[in-house]
């Protein structure tokens, strides 16, 4: 493969996600954990324009706090690319610029759907051309979200959470997410999982080794009914997260007693992602928590996953 790269710019956008339902395995001996997850990709994206060069930079820029957003090698868009790279031979390099609108370590994927974006982007800009099936193992070496950001739309996920099989979905939702001023570290919310269960263990049900989506989670999904998914909503993470950041509580009661039909701490959070019965109570909740002083926007879900918009 020659380092000529194909256009002069390539432009992907990737969304967000959201995690309508999440079960945690057992922590398996390599130290991680098997997990069942319902994702639903929502109309927050970001942006990765690719520009050719001879080696690798990143810059960042957006409507979100950067200050936790490498600009180095360690960048997740940056890996994506040399890993594409390194997979279909070519011999350049690349020039990304991102622009951020998923909060940053705010369990709704930002990074998974910049590296999604990033080989997109990198894989048109530099006529590539991996089959898709190839570009989706390639994601799934990125980080187990990577994957869904890709497909987007409403998925199932199990595994590491990287094996994505479609769900029946129909209907749409409106979401209304609580953005914090801080991140919270996804190992350090998976640590306080563990420890919860270590210290309540004659108390609780172990965990399942491999975990399944509840049926009535996919029933609610196929009924494009936001009452009846409101109901099914669930996080093995939430409870951690609480315990690690109490103010999370006061957030997700007024969320729900200012017209919510439910929230829930989004992935290992902190965003708080309250679904709406339809737009105009997605519009009345959106004011009442700014009045409480708390960031928040809107989204819709699900949409599609990455995609080139102009190459």
């Amino acid at each position: 493969m020659t380092s000529a790269a194909v256009h002069t710019m390539v432009h992907a956008r990737a969304p967000g996600k959201i995690n309508v339902f999440l079960k945690v395995g057992c922590l398996l001996d390599d130290g991680y954990h098997d997990v069942a997850i319902a994702y639903q990709a929502v109309s927050l994206y970001e942006d990765v324009r690719a520009y050719p060069a001879d080696d690798f930079s990143v810059t960042v820029t957006g409507t979100v706090d950067l200050s936790r957003v490498p600009t180095d090698d360690s960048n997740i868009a940056i890996v994506a690319a040399k890993l594409l790279a390194k997979k279909t031979g070519y011999r350049g390099g690349v020039r990304l610029e991102i622009d951020k609108h998923v909060p940053v370590t705010g369990g709704m994927g930002g990074g998974s759907a910049d590296a999604a974006a990033s080989l997109l982007a990198c894989d048109a800009l530099w006529g590539t051309e991996l089959p898709r099936d190839e570009m989706i193992a390639l994601a799934a070496q990125l980080g187990a979200d990577v994957p869904f950001a890709l497909t987007g739309g409403t998925a199932i996920g199990t595994g590491r959470g990287d094996e994505l099989s479609p769900a029946l979905a129909k209907g749409q939702y409106q979401w209304v997410l609580a953005l914090a001023d801080f991140g919270l570290s996804t190992p350090l919310v998976y640590k306080a999982l563990d420890d919860h269960r270590d210290r309540h263990a004659q108390d609780i049900y172990p965990a399942e080794t491999q975990p399944t989506v509840d049926n009535n989670v996919l029933q609610a999904l196929r009924a494009g009914d936001p009452h009846m998914l409101a109901e099914v909503l669930h996080n093995d993470l939430q409870a951690p997260a609480l315990h690690l950041k109490p103010s999370l509580a006061d957030v997700l009661e007024l969320g729900e007693q200012n017209g919510a039909l439910a929230g829930i701490v989004s992935g290992s959070g902190p965003t708080v992602a309250f679904l709406a019965p339809d737009l105009d109570g997605a519009l009345e909740l959106q004011i009442a928590l700014s009045a409480a002083r708390i960031t928040v926007v809107r989204a819709t879900g699900p949409v599609h996953g990455a995609r080139i918009i102009t190459q």
